[in-house]
Order: structure tokens, then C-alpha cells, then sequence
């Protein structure tokens, strides 16, 4: 149901976005969703948070406001363990962005992002994504990445988002990364 805005006006539902995370297991996706869902949430490694691999599939729900529209971030955090696999690609159908997470000090987690690339594909998502490094440790760019892969989203759902500033994101060490 649409609430009253101002002057009495209904305002429209909130904008459902799907957006899955994807990547091997261990490499971040939870501390990441935790970052940008719950701020102010302790960093991951710190004595505060011990997180368990995720089984199976957990989401949050981040609502958020985008050029004035109400949108309501589905995220949801895939398990990357092997014999997770398939239940974790059951759910990339509908799916209108992805962030693929890798460790920048584990090769095979990088080494697996074609192999997650490959599965997306399938589901005839193009390439072409922005590039992102991210930190859930330093809670750098974790915001920002969300922010542009919102505004991606929505210009390729009404084509009439513009003129929004993408800044280079070439900043301080970072250990995790993503791919949008």
C-alpha cells in the first residue's frame, strides 16, 4: 500500500531491486552486506565479529533514496561454498545486478570469478560492469559501490536517470574486491 507524501499526495511503492552477491567462500560477501546495511556495524576481523560461512542463502533489505524515488535494496548474500553452488545460481534468476566478491589474497578466489561470470552469463547478463575495490575491513568504497550499481539499475529500467558523477575509486590498500 502507498503511504501519503506531502499535501496528502499517495507516494508510489518503493522500487524493488535484486541484487545477488557472488564469490568463493570466506572472501567477504556477509562483512560487505553487514557494512552497507548496518553502518556502524564493528569491521570485519575485529575481536567484535566472527562470521560463520553463510549456508545456503541469507538477504537483507536496505531501503534507499534515489533521485527523490524510494527504492528498496534486496541483497542477497549467496554461500560460496562448492556444494552450495547450485542452490546459490537458483537464485541469480531475477536478479537485476550482481557483485562478484573476491579476496585479493587468495588466488583461487580470484581465479573462481570467471566461473561465477560464467553462470551469470548464462542467465544473459551482459558484461561491461564497473570495477570496484572494496574494503568491509576499512569500510572503504562500500557505499559508493552500491550507490552506482543502484543508479546502473535504474537507467536501465526507466532510461531516465543522468549526469550522475562516477569518481575513480583508485584509493588506499584495499583486500576485497568487486565486480559489478
Amino acid at each position: 500500500m502507498a503511504g501519503l507524501g506531502p499535501g496528502g499526495a499517495a507516494e508510489p511503492r518503493p522500487l524493488l531491486v535484486k541484487i545477488v552477491m557472488a564469490g568463493e567462500s570466506c572472501v567477504g560477501k556477509t562483512s560487505i552486506v553487514r557494512r552497507y546495511t548496518e553502518p556502524g556495524s564493528p569491521p570485519a576481523g575485529s575481536p567484535a565479529t566472527s562470521y560463520m560461512a553463510t549456508i545456503g542463502i541469507d538477504f537483507k533489505v536496505k531501503p534507499v533514496m534515489f533521485h527523490d524515488r524510494r527504492v528498496k535494496l534486496q541483497i542477497w548474500d549467496t554461500a560460496g561454498q562448492e556444494r552450495f553452488h547450485t542452490l546459490s545460481t537458483s537464485y541469480f534468476r531475477g536478479a537485476q545486478g550482481f557483485v562478484l566478491v573476491y579476496d585479493i589474497t587468495n588466488l583461487k578466489s580470484f581465479q573462481s570469478v570467471t566461473m561465477w561470470m560464467n553462470d551469470i552469463y548464462e542467465l544473459a547478463w551482459e558484461f561491461g560492469m564497473p570495477f570496484f575495490e572494496t574494503s568491509a575491513k576499512e569500510n572503504v568504497n562500500i557505499e559508493h559501490a552500491f550507490s552506482v550499481l543502484t543508479k546502473e539499475i535504474l537507467e536501465k529500467k526507466s532510461g531516465v536517470l543522468h549526469d550522475l558523477d562516477v569518481v575513480s575509486l583508485n584509493e588506499t590498500k584495499k583486500r576485497t574486491c568487486c565486480a559489478f
